[in-house]
């Protein structure tokens, strides 16, 4: 008997095919003289075309498999039984090839929010718990830079508080890739629960960090003006180069009309603090804007920058059982070590479905 498994779905298919026939007219376009001459328009370019890149290299495959699993299926409602005892086995291997990548063209075929492909700040701060939050801060830091590397991607400092005993007060890094969709779900209060090296007792303290996590904003999103920017300069503090506690290099930059203020002092030069401190104030804006139009994002925000509190938390890592746990999706991995080393994925794939689903229930 013909097999009655899974059949290629034409609509995909066709979706599919739409985003072959993209990536075919963005690379054209790349190529052209007019999107040399335009440096934002071959950037934007280049991120779509990143974005279709495992849809080209899965759809691919998805066809031709799909059309080989259309013919093996007509072979094995032929006559000839030994053909056709062949083409069903044929069959039943080609379904299940077929099926997998069914579902991932499927979730990679899913709209995404514009804002995903984006390059991401990452702002980490010591919460409640003294040095041991401190410490904690540090072992995000460590995490996400990790977590960057696993991808490919490049993590540049913009700003860095130290704390005590090697730990850190604050830190904010530019994490450049197509980071922002990975990370954006990180936004929140972490919370930490360890016996600290300085604990004599043994006892367990419970100490937190929050974790905001923004898409970079580009010029054109955010228009900076100068009358509403006041920039003030101060000398640097802390360890560091030459330019360190000699030079007044730190840059103060306070957006007037909503009172943020963003400092940056890791840079070497007075210019460069000033372009970094620009960067982060304009995904702040940013944020801000997208968080007035949008209600659950709103929401999202609110908590993402917290209080520092342990009670309102959306993750715990707890030490002594080896346990990481995601409150908002109750998932819990007992690989503690791993995820403090960058291992993630399994906790960003399962918020990254959540989002999904709440997307599409949206819609």
């Amino acid at each position: 008997m013909p097999s009655t498994g899974p059949r290629p779905k034409p609509d995909l298919a066709s979706r599919v095919r739409a985003a072959l026939e993209r990536a075919e007219q963005l690379a054209a376009e790349r190529a052209s003289p007019q999107a040399a001459r335009d440096p934002a328009k071959l950037k934007a370019l280049g991120k779509e075309l990143a974005r279709l890149e495992p849809i080209v290299r899965s759809g691919r495959r998805y066809l031709k498999l799909a059309a080989e699993l259309a013919a093996a299926r007509e072979l094995a409602e032929g006559a000839d039984p030994e053909l056709a005892a062949l083409a069903r086995q044929e069959v039943a291997d080609l379904e299940s090839t077929v099926a997998v990548l069914d579902a991932e063209l499927s979730d990679l075929l899913t709209p995404r929010d514009p804002l995903d492909d984006r390059d991401a700040i990452v702002e980490i701060r010591a919460g409640t718990g003294g040095d041991e939050a401190a410490l904690f801060a540090a072992d995000l830091l460590r995490m996400y830079s990790r977590y960057a590397e696993r991808h490919g991607w490049k993590v540049e400092p913009i700003s860095v508080s130290p704390g005590n005993l090697g730990g850190i007060r604050e830190a904010i890094i530019a994490v450049r890739g197509r980071a922002y969709g990975d990370l954006r779900s990180e936004s929140g209060v972490h919370r930490v629960q360890r016996v600290p090296e300085t604990e004599a007792s043994g006892r367990i303290h419970t100490s937190a960090a929050t974790v905001a996590v923004l898409p970079e904003a580009e010029e054109i999103d955010v228009k900076l003006e100068d009358k509403d920017l006041r920039i003030d300069v101060f000398r640097s503090g802390g360890p560091g180069g030459q330019s360190v506690n000699t030079t007044d290099s730190a840059v103060r930059v306070t957006h007037l009309p909503t009172g943020l203020e963003v400092k940056c002092q890791d840079q070497k030069s007075q210019l460069q603090n000033k372009i970094k401190a620009l960067e982060v104030l304009r995904s702040r804006l940013l944020d801000r804007m997208l968080a007035e139009q949008e209600a659950t994002r709103a929401r999202e925000r609110r908590a993402m920058v917290g209080t520092g509190d342990r009670s309102a938390k959306i993750r715990t890592y707890n030490f002594p059982q080896s346990r990481v746990t995601d409150h908002r999706i109750g998932l819990t991995v007992h690989n503690l070590q791993e995820v403090l080393d960058g291992e993630l994925e399994q906790i960003v794939k399962a918020l990254r479905m959540q989002r999904l689903e709440e997307r599409q229930d949206a819609a």
